[in-house]
């Protein structure tokens, strides 16, 4: 059986939870489609916050002065986040203490990677750095640690990392995005023509992949 080429376009940050559930939800959905895809994902840039500091802010307290919800507000979300990580696989761990992080560098070695294969392997490294084990993603050794541990050379890395092209590519596909229209993520788009804003639920995917496997007229 020959499979269909599938491309899957992702705009996400490595800060966003709801942008874990719905790649997890897309998972889930794309297992229904067994041999039925040959499957590329791309991960595009989008910073939620890029005037963050260096030294991040504590999570609670940027959510609820950035959305003006109550700290019970704030930690009822928290639990159903966590609670929906766990029904997908996902670890969440939350806590008072927990700090949100300027995503610029994640973003180009994200973009850097993206070539070599080991693009999505990152991005989930990164998604549990940061939201299982609390780590800090505008650290450079962090980084560093995700791109090894994900098969990719330290070396070339932290080259990439300090590599102003990155940086300007990855900047211009950013604002490319903007131009675009796009104002949140998580944002999945298949084979340039069908998106899907936000973390759906899987049956909405798996109507879209459903929709992708008819025959064209």
């Amino acid at each position: 059986m020959t499979k269909s080429y599938l491309r899957i376009d992702i705009v996400s940050d490595v800060v966003c939870p709801w942008c874990v559930i719905g790649y997890q939800r897309l998972q889930q959905a794309l297992a229904k489609f067994p041999d039925q895809f040959d499957i590329n994902i791309v991960w595009h840039p989008f910073e939620l916050n890029p005037q963050m500091p260096e030294a991040g802010e504590n999570l609670r307290e940027h959510i609820t002065g950035k959305y003006r919800i109550s700290n019970e507000e704030s930690a009822e979300n928290r639990e159903r986040l966590t609670e929906i990580g766990r029904e997908l696989g996902f670890e969440f761990n939350f806590s008072d203490e927990m700090r949100i992080y300027n995503t610029n560098q994640a973003h180009r070695l994200l973009h850097w990677a993206e070539p070599t294969g080991h693009q999505t392997a990152l991005q989930m490294r990164l998604f549990e750095d940061y939201f299982t084990h609390g780590k800090n993603l505008n650290h450079e050794n962090v980084l560093l640690d995700a791109a090894e541990a994900v098969g990719l050379d330290r070396t070339e890395a932290l080259a990439a990392l300090h590599d102003n092209a990155i940086a300007r590519q990855t900047l211009a596909r950013e604002e490319q995005i903007q131009m675009q229209g796009i104002r949140g993520v998580p944002l999945f788009m298949f084979n340039h023509e069908y998106a899907i804003s936000g973390a759906q639920e899987v049956s909405a995917f798996e109507q879209q992949l459903e929709q992708l496997t008819e025959p064209t007229a």
